[in-house]
Formats: C-alpha cells, sequence, structure tokens
C-alpha cells in the first residue's frame, strides 16, 4: 500500500487538496495520514495551548471522517506547530511515498514565506506535491456547522436538528458537525463534565452516521464561540439552550449576539423537556 503524508491546516478540506487525494487513490490502493500543525487564530483574542491542540484535533478529526466517508483510507495526527518540524517528524514516523503539502495563496501563505515547500523536499527526498486552496474564494469541499450546547447537549431536539440539516443538501456537498461544549463556570470538575457530555453528543452523531468531531470552550459561551468561528470555516451554527426562564445564555442575550457578530445564519433550539436533557 502506498503511504502519502498529507500536510494542511486550514486548507484541509479546500477543493484541490480533496481532488488531488481521489486522483491518488484511483491509481493505486493508498493510506493518506493527514497531519496537521497547531497553529493560533489570527485574531485578537488570547488564546490557550489546550485550546490551540484541541483545535488542531477537531480538524484533524473532521478531516480525517470525511476522507474515510468519500471511501478513502486516512488515519490523522496533530503535528507540531512549526510545520516544518511537523512534516518531518511525520516523514519519520510514517515513511512515506511521497507529500501532498496544501497551503493558501502566496499572498497569504506564512507557510509559502518561509519556504516550506522546498524545505521539505529537500530534506525528505521524497516527491512533494503543492496544491494551492483559495478557500476565500472557493470555500471548502462540505458544509460544516457548529452546533453549540451545554447541559441541553442530551436532548433529542439538538439530534434531530443535526440530522435535519444533514438531510437538507442541495449541491451534494456533505454537511460536518463542530460541537462546541462551552464548560461552566465555577466548578473544579467542569472541564470533565464538559468533555463527558461532549463525548456523549459524538456518540450519538457517529451512530446517526454523521461526520463530526468536537471539542470544549471557555465558560463564556460567546467567547467560546468567537474563538472557534477564528480558527475554522462554518457556514451555520445551532445554539442549544435551555427555556428564557431557565438559561442564562438567553439572560445574556447570546444567540442575537452571535448572530450580530459573526453574520452567519443562527438557530436557536430549545427541548421540549428540559429536566430530561439536563440530566
Amino acid at each position: 500500500m502506498r503511504v502519502v503524508l498529507v500536510v494542511a491546516n486550514e486548507t484541509i478540506g479546500g477543493r484541490p487538496l480533496i481532488e488531488a487525494m481521489q486522483r491518488l487513490a484511483e491509481q493505486d490502493e493508498t493510506r493518506f495520514v493527514l497531519c496537521v500543525p497547531q497553529s493560533k487564530p489570527r485574531g485578537g483574542m488570547v488564546v490557550y495551548d489546550d485550546a490551540v491542540f484541541d483545535s488542531a484535533q477537531v480538524r484533524v478529526d473532521l478531516a480525517v471522517g470525511f476522507v474515510r466517508s468519500e471511501g478513502m483510507d486516512a488515519v490523522g495526527e496533530v503535528g507540531d506547530p512549526d510545520p516544518y518540524a511537523a512534516a518531518m517528524d511525520a516523514v519519520r514516523e510514517y515513511e512515506p511515498d511521497e507529500i501532498i503539502i496544501s497551503t493558501l495563496p502566496e499572498a497569504r501563505s506564512g507557510w509559502l514565506r518561509r519556504d516550506l515547500i522546498e524545505r521539505i523536499r529537500e530534506a525528505s527526498s521524497i516527491p512533494v506535491e503543492h496544491v494551492i486552496a483559495d478557500i476565500d474564494s472557493e470555500g471548502l469541499y462540505f458544509h460544516v456547522t457548529l452546533a453549540v450546547a451545554n447541559r441541553t447537549a442530551a436532548g433529542n431536539e439538538l439530534l434531530d436538528a443535526l440530522r435535519e440539516k444533514a438531510a437538507q443538501e442541495t449541491d451534494r456537498r456533505e454537511r460536518l458537525f463542530l460541537v462546541l461544549v462551552p464548560q461552566e463556570s465555577g466548578e473544579g470538575s467542569a472541564a470533565r463534565r464538559a468533555r463527558t457530555r461532549l463525548s456523549l453528543v459524538l456518540g450519538r452523531l457517529r451512530d446517526a452516521e454523521l461526520t463530526a468531531a468536537g471539542m470544549i470552550g471557555d465558560p463564556d459561551p460567546y467567547t467560546a464561540i468567537m474563538t472557534v468561528l477564528q480558527s475554522f470555516r462554518v457556514d451555520d451554527i445551532i445554539i442549544s439552550t435551555f427555556p428564557e426562564t431557565k438559561s442564562g445564555w438567553l439572560r445574556a442575550d447570546l444567540v442575537d449576539r452571535v448572530r450580530a457578530a459573526s453574520g452567519k445564519q443562527v438557530e436557536h433550539i430549545v427541548p421540549h423537556d428540559p429536566a430530561r436533557a439536563g440530566a
């Protein structure tokens, strides 16, 4: 089996990269190793190291899930923040037969300004293909919906809303789901509880044969959402809350604030049985 190392970050869902992988997969039995170097968003928000790693892991998980849904064999890993080090670490571990590096256009690519392609080509002595994805104009090969929930994450309403969203496609692009669970503040076990809820939601989505990945976020749900939007390109957002009388998120006007700040379609859902959803 031929092994192809793919090194990409925000362009990992770009059409030129996916088409290059499909072309190779049609030629021979191929396993793709997707390596995503860690990187902080370009925006001005303070982002902690754990969030940087989690963002890269989500990108890996979504990409691997999508590639496998297209019938290709793929594994993935989060790489060193230095893309050169990340690529060479993966070369040593997986011994690929060739490498694909996907970047933004030259005017916007920090990787190209650091001459990444030639450095990896010279250091690895492996054939390197460079693909350019102008995702600002071309978009991604798939749609991405950001789903935000915490204590209502276990409600059937969220699952039903995401299933319905997946069934609405009109341009044949698959829909992927990025699940964000903001932590509750003031509790020492908040992160553990949030990860447990995240795991539950992701398990239910995968059982429903939906491609999904997720992360926990800042206790302030607005900050958590804005941080995700700095790192990921999403098409729309679904926010799940308790009813207005029980929801601190609604008292803080979260839905309208996110709608105004993001400029994206934001759907708000409320569980029919809040007690069951918060169990």
